[in-house]
């Protein structure tokens, strides 16, 4: 790591193409966990159980939302494949229908997730006196998900087209909007839990309209059709499969660790909240910089330039390591005072300082994991990210099992949680290593074969 940095000068020729996208797209990600930090402050002003409750239900609908992430990341590496090719058309005619499928996957998502929502809250270990309020804010919270996917896909498909600063200006907009109804429905109007959960489907319901509005007006100058066609609705969902069992692997360890915390102890699945939500803060943060890759390696590939891509690549890796390491001194210097938003029981403000330890110490590990997942996915490299999250999905689970369980204690229970959670950053960073290491992902033209 050490020649890693030394390597690293503050001036390169790739950076300026780097941070036009990687700055915008930072806040507009952090936008996302900020939404969940900001609920889980307010909410925890309703108690312990509330806040377990947000956690427990902010995992199905993390879940509901990630196994559709290739609508983002799918579509961006599609169009910007395209964009690099000079075919704009062709690129608006991706994102058109992946907007069209964003919608039918919502309502599907709707579908299954309103009558089996208290299995899921039960499958996750949910305490009797947590499960109402995971119940509550999960079935409201629903009816946002066809307007979360729509902001997904809209978002992949200027990405794609090389825009950063639409998306942020969304999510900013959006993020503002749901803390001033979330504080008015829960702390003024006395909701509860679900005022909390209104806020969030009033806040995307408009967020996606400003996407759809956007993508009309580029189709329109495109000359392409607003209305789906079959075979690109099909195109669409057969493209992101291998993104989706890739998404389907990574919910399994994030519902695990919730399953495990929350069978820890109310308090553990308290702070457990906070912190995976810090964890989320820092990696979106880091994933900036692997997104800016997803646009700029699918450009890349897409006019053919391969040692263009190798060069941004190191570079992004390098950015990275970097960014890794200032969040690690963050997070240890706002450690004494991390849990003053969040609750006033001193049990989970010690559980919650305990594992941000950990969440600090993994930071540069997972800088190198999240850029070199943004430029296998930019490459169009799914089938390989599909398999690799697989067994490092299956390399996690005897420690997540195992670990918390040989712990004395609660608090020492949640640290060993996290540790078998490293591990898992650990395998992934290894596995994409490995393969960007060799030469099979740089595969070049328009379309990927």
């Amino acid at each position: 790591m050490a020649r890693l940095l030394s390597a690293a000068p503050f001036r390169h020729r790739h950076d300026r193409e780097i941070f036009a996208l990687a700055v915008p797209t930072f806040f507009a990600l952090i936008a996302e966990p900020l939404f969940l930090l900001t609920d889980a402050a307010i909410v925890g002003r309703l108690g312990t159980q509330a806040l377990g409750g947000l956690g427990v239900a902010g995992q199905v609908l993390l879940t509901l939302a990630a196994v559709c992430i290739f609508l983002a990341y799918g579509t961006t590496a599609a169009v910007a494949r395209k964009f690099g090719a000079g075919d704009i058309p062709g690129g608006v005619r991706d994102g058109v229908d992946g907007l069209w499928l964003a919608v039918l996957l919502g309502v599907a998502a709707i579908g299954i997730g309103w009558p089996l929502g208290p299995w899921m809250i039960d499958a996750l270990g949910a305490s009797p006196e947590v499960a109402p309020y995971a119940l509550t804010y999960l079935r409201i919270s629903l009816l946002s998900t066809p307007f979360l996917l729509i902001i997904m896909a809209g978002t992949g498909v200027l990405r794609g087209l090389q825009d950063a600063r639409t998306p942020l200006v969304v999510a900013v907009a959006s993020y503002i909007a749901n803390a001033v109804l979330c504080a008015t429905f829960v702390l003024v109007l006395d909701w509860g839990i679900a005022g909390s959960a209104w806020s969030t489907v009033l806040a995307q319901g408009a967020g996606a309209f400003w996407y759809v509005a956007t993508i009309a007006r580029a189709a329109r100058r495109a000359g392409v059709s607003p209305l789906p066609s079959v075979a690109g609705l099909r195109s669409s969902a057969s493209a992101g499969f291998a993104l989706f069992l890739r998404s389907v692997s990574m919910r399994v360890v994030a519902l695990v660790t919730t399953a495990v915390a929350a069978r820890l102890g109310d308090e553990s699945i308290a702070a457990h909240q906070v912190s995976y939500n810090v964890w989320a803060l820092l990696v979106f943060a880091m994933d900036a910089i692997a997104i800016a890759g997803q646009s700029i390696v699918g450009r890349y590939l897409g006019a053919g330039d391969v040692r263009g891509t190798k060069e941004a690549t190191r570079r992004m890796v390098e950015w990275g390591v970097l960014a890794g390491l200032v969040f690690t001194v963050l997070v240890f210097l706002i450690l004494p005072w991390a849990h003053l938003p969040f609750t006033a029981d001193p049990r989970v403000a010690a559980l919650i300082t305990a594992s941000l330890v950990v969440v600090a110490l993994m930071q540069p590990l997972s800088g190198v994991t999240m850029v070199l997942d943004g430029v296998l996915m930019g490459a169009g490299d799914q089938r390989y990210l599909a398999w690799a999250s697989l067994w490092t999905m299956l390399a996690f689970l005897p420690f997540a099992l195992v670990l918390p369980h040989l712990a004395t204690s609660q608090m020492w229970g949640l640290v060993g949680l996290w540790v078998a959670f490293s591990v898992w950053i650990l395998a992934r960073a290894i596995t994409l290593g490995l393969r960007a290491r060799g030469t099979a992902w740089l595969v070049t033209g328009a379309t990927r074969p």
